[in-house]
C-alpha cells in the first residue's frame, strides 16, 4: 500500500501541478485579453470624443472636461482605476483623484505606460501594488488618431491605463486549485482502497500460511496449509509447506516410536544385566572378581542414566502447552525425593523463599530440579540451598552449593552435551546441565551459572512469570 500510495502521489502531482499552473496562466491570459479589449475600446471612444470637439490638445479646458467625464464614466465600466497620460507620461486625467494631474507616471514601477508609449502597442503587467497592498493587473494602450492616411506613421498622442484588482481572479484560481486538490485526494483514496483490496488478496493466503506454520511449530503436526489460493508462487509455497509438514510429521512419529521402543528394548536388558551382576557379586568370594563386578555394576548404572537422559532430550521436540506451576511447591517435592540420597552422601538440602508462580511444565521443572540436585549432591556434598523468588517480572530458581565450583574457562561450556570440565571424575554422563538448559530455553527461560563470594556454584534458572497478582514471600 505504501508503494502504491507513493506511485499515486507522484502521478497526481505530476499531472495536477502543471495543470494548475496552466489554468492560472490561462485565467490571467483571458483577463489580460479582456482588459486590453476594454482599454482599446476606451481609447477609441475617448479619441472619438476628443476629435469630435476639433482638438486633442491636452491642457485645453474643453478637452480636460471631456477627459474627466470620460474617465469617470469608464471607471464604473471597468471596475477599476482609469488614468490618461500625455506622450511624456504626464497624468492629464485620473478617475479616482484630480491630485495626480501633472505627475509623471512613466516610472519603473509602472512599466506598462512606457511600453505602450514606446512601442505604440498594448501592454499588460501583473504585479503586487505596495500602495494598495494587493495584486493588480495594469493595462496600458496607446492613444492614436482615429483617422490616418496610409502613408502616415501612427502618432502616439498619449496612453490610457486601467488598473484592476486581481482578487476575483485569484479567488477563481484558488477555487480551481482546491478543486484539483480535492480530485487528487479522492483519486488517492480510491487508489488506496484498490491497493488495500489487492494487499488483502496477497496477504490473506500468507496469513493462512503463517497461522499454519505457528500451529505446526507448537506441536500440531497434523496441520496442513491446504488450498490457499492467490498467486501461483503462493500456491507453490503452500504445497512446499505441506510437503515439509508431511516429512516432519513422519520424522517425529519415527522419533516417538524410537522413544517408546528404546524404553523397552534398552531398559530391559540393562535391568537384567544389573540383576545378574548383583547376583554374581553376592555369589563370588574372590575379592578381585568382586571389585570387577562392582565396577561393571557402576558402569551399567551409568549407562542406564545416560539412556534415561538421552530419552528425555529426544522428547523435547514434542512441545506442549505451558501451565502455571508453583516453583516453591515443586522444590518441596524435589527435596522430599532427594532427602535420603543427600543424607547418605553427607549433604544437607535447605529450601528458602516464597511462592512463585511460573509459566512452565511441571514434569520439566521436576526434571530440572532432579538434575541440579543430583549434580550438587554428587560433586559438592555439603550444604545445598535451593532458593526461589521473583524479581524484574520473572520467577527465578537457584541451586547453590559450597563445593569447589566450576572453572571460569569451563563455565561457558558445561551446558554443552557430553562436555566435562577438566579435573572432573568421570562419574556422570555430561548431559545433566545440557538437559537443564534445553528444558529452560524450551519455555523461554534462561540459565546463569555464577560463583558465590564464599566459593561453590550457583545455578540460577529464570522463568517467565504468570501474572496472577502479587506473590507472597516468607
Amino acid at each position: 500500500m505504501l508503494a502504491f500510495a507513493y506511485i499515486l502521489i507522484v502521478v497526481i502531482v505530476s499531472l495536477e501541478v502543471p495543470l494548475a499552473v496552466n489554468l492560472q496562466r490561462r485565467a490571467e491570459g483571458e483577463v489580460a485579453t479582456r482588459s486590453v479589449s476594454v482599454a482599446q475600446t476606451l481609447a477609441f471612444s475617448l479619441m472619438e470624443r476628443l476629435e469630435s470637439g476639433g482638438s486633442v490638445a491636452f491642457g485645453d479646458p474643453d478637452v480636460q472636461r471631456t477627459l474627466d467625464r470620460q474617465v469617470d464614466d469608464w471607471d464604473q465600466v471597468v471596475g477599476g482605476r482609469v488614468v490618461v497620460v500625455d506622450p511624456n507620461g504626464i497624468v492629464v486625467a485620473d478617475s479616482q483623484s484630480d491630485l495626480t494631474n501633472g505627475r509623471n507616471y512613466r516610472t519603473p514601477g509602472r512599466p506598462e505606460i512606457g511600453r505602450a508609449l514606446d512601442t505604440n502597442a498594448p501592454y499588460t503587467d501583473f504585479r503586487f501594488s505596495d500602495e494598495l497592498g494587493l495584486d493588480i493587473m495594469a493595462t496600458a494602450v496607446p492613444l492614436n488618431p482615429t483617422e490616418t492616411s496610409p502613408d502616415d506613421v501612427p502618432s502616439v498622442l498619449g496612453a490610457v491605463r486601467i488598473t484592476q484588482p486581481m482578487a476575483e481572479v485569484s479567488a477563481n484560481v484558488r477555487r480551481i486549485t482546491l478543486g484539483l486538490v480535492a480530485i487528487g485526494v479522492a483519486g488517492l483514496l480510491a487508489g488506496l482502497v484498490i491497493a488495500f483490496a489487492l494487499a488483502l488478496s496477497f496477504s490473506r493466503p500468507l496469513t493462512h500460511l503463517t497461522t499454519a506454520a505457528r500451529r505446526l511449530g507448537s506441536g500440531e503436526l497434523e496441520t496442513r496449509a491446504g488450498k490457499v489460493g492467490g498467486a501461483t508462487e503462493i500456491v507453490e509455497l503452500a504445497g512446499s509447506f505441506d510437503d515439509m509438514a508431511e516429512r516432519l510429521e513422519s520424522t517425529v512419529m519415527a522419533q516417538r516410536e524410537f522413544v517408546a521402543n528404546a524404553s523397552h528394548q534398552l531398559r530391559t536388558p540393562l535391568t537384567g544385566m544389573k540383576l545378574r551382576l548383583e547376583s554374581a557379586i553376592e555369589a563370588t568370594e574372590d575379592e578381585t572378581v568382586r571389585r570387577h563386578l562392582e565396577a561393571a555394576e557402576k558402569e551399567v548404572d551409568r549407562l542406564a542414566e545416560i539412556v534415561d537422559r538421552l530419552l528425555v532430550m529426544a522428547r523435547q521436540i514434542e512441545r506442549q502447552g505451558s501451565g502455571e506451576v508453583d516453583v516453591a511447591e515443586a522444590v518441596a517435592a524435589a527435596l522430599e525425593r532427594w532427602k535420603g540420597r543427600a543424607e547418605h552422601a553427607g549433604a544437607s538440602i535447605e529450601a528458602i523463599g516464597g511462592a512463585a508462580i511460573a509459566l512452565f511444565d511441571r514434569s520439566d521443572l521436576d526434571q530440572i530440579l532432579d538434575n541440579l540436585l543430583h549434580n550438587a549432591i554428587s560433586y559438592a556434598p555439603g550444604s545445598i540451598v535451593v532458593e526461589t523468588g521473583r524479581s524484574e517480572g520473572r520467577v527465578w530458581l537457584a541451586v547453590e552449593d559450597r563445593g569447589p565450583g566450576i572453572r571460569a574457562e569451563d563455565r561457558d561450556r558445561v551446558m554443552e552435551r557430553f562436555y566435562r570440565g577438566r579435573g572432573v571424575e568421570p562419574a556422570g554422563s555430561g548431559l545433566g546441565l545440557a538437559i537443564v538448559k534445553e528444558l529452560v530455553e524450551k519455555w523461554g527461560g534462561s540459565v546463569v551459572i555464577t560463583t558465590p563470594p564464599d566459593e561453590g556454584t550457583r545455578v540460577e534458572i529464570r522463568l517467565n512469570t504468570a501474572e496472577r497478582g502479587d506473590l507472597t514471600s516468607s
